[in-house]
């Protein structure tokens, strides 16, 4: 019986995956299989995985025939799974030697559906540790009860797949797969669904992933069109959350988070092409107009004077500012996700 599956996709990494395939042959046993899906790759990745089946136990290669980002690429893992355990890993990071072996024995000694783990923020030469924002250690609780305060950075604000592992039981209940082709921000509504949905949780203090930022090729670095998915992402928290029996007292802290990334990226609206800057502009006004207006004028008061101006002002714009379609994501034109 496999115990634990690793979800690894793959995208144009071919400088970074041998690093990480490597860190997988570290962490290798017998009971657990890494999936690893290359996304349609269009440099010398796919030359690299392809090596990997023969020097990465339990190793297993699937090739996509067309680009669909992150999110799908996770998706095509998670339907490929058969461990009693899951977790995910992108392409481009690597692991401490034995780290899954670690996480796999705190998950069966803390017994809850799903494990939160810390983890090692990678930039250039600079190593910073982030931390799940939790205080507490090792103890199972409800996810549900630790959304909340709206006004602190809290554990639906610490998004990543790869910083824990989730129990079987999570994916036969629909909860584990992420919102089909969303390029950026994909696991906004899943660790929101999570911590809405699970019963139980705990974080742990093991530090074992090594998160690269700063690649050239990755979406966080890239101002196209893709990265307005996060719009598409949060309207999709806001709904399910409006849905919540206790909608009344999360979906502040929901409409602060989303206020709180749309003001990140109109501050930093040079980074983006003109047209997708005038998309971004457009289309949050769109979002702004969609939310509780009472709720919205809650938040932006706590916000801070700067951010709240930079939504005040996109506000204004007219309601039914919309984006056109040459402007659409299915438009874009450039490097895949």
């Amino acid at each position: 019986m496999v115990k634990l599956s690793v979800i690894v996709p793959f995208f144009n990494v071919q400088t970074y995956a041998p690093d990480t395939l490597r860190s997988l042959r570290s962490n290798a046993r017998e009971d657990f299989e890494f999936i690893l899906v290359d996304d349609c790759s269009t440099d010398g990745t796919a030359e690299v995985l392809q090596r990997a089946r023969k020097d990465v136990p339990g190793a297993k290669v699937i090739v996509h025939e067309r680009n669909g980002g992150l999110a799908t690429a996770r998706n095509t893992g998670l339907d490929a799974a058969s461990g009693e355990y899951l977790t995910f890993l992108d392409g481009d990071d690597w692991l401490a030697p034995g780290y899954f072996a670690q996480l796999v024995a705190a998950a069966e000694r803390l017994d809850c559906d799903f494990v939160r783990s810390d983890h090692v923020q990678v930039t250039g030469r600079t190593r910073t540790v982030h931390r799940v924002p939790h205080g507490v250690r090792n103890v199972p609780l409800s996810p549900r009860s630790v959304i909340l305060p709206a006004d602190r950075t809290t554990s639906v604000d610490y998004p990543y797949a790869w910083a824990g592992i989730y129990h079987r039981r999570l994916l036969d209940r629909g909860l584990l797969h992420f919102t089909d082709g969303l390029r950026t921000a994909e696991d906004r509504p899943w660790i929101w669904r999570l911590h809405r949905e699970a019963e139980s949780f705990a974080a742990v203090g093991l530090l074992g992933v090594f998160y690269r930022r700063g690649v050239a090729s990755s979406l966080t670095q890239i101002g196209d069109v893709r990265q307005l998915d996060f719009i598409r992402a949060f309207d999709q928290v806001i709904a399910e959350t409006s849905q919540d029996r206790d909608a009344d007292i999360l979906l502040p802290k929901a409409i602060r988070t989303y206020c709180a990334v749309m003001a990140h990226h109109l501050g930093s609206i040079e980074r983006f092409e003109p047209p997708v800057a005038r998309t971004l502009r457009s289309m949050s006004a769109a979002a702004l107009h969609r939310l509780p207006g009472d709720l919205l004028d809650e938040t932006l008061l706590s916000l801070g004077e700067r951010r709240a101006a930079l939504l005040r002002r996109v506000r204004r714009r007219a309601a039914g500012a919309e984006p056109t379609p040459a402007a659409s994501p299915a438009a874009a034109t450039g490097a895949r996700a």
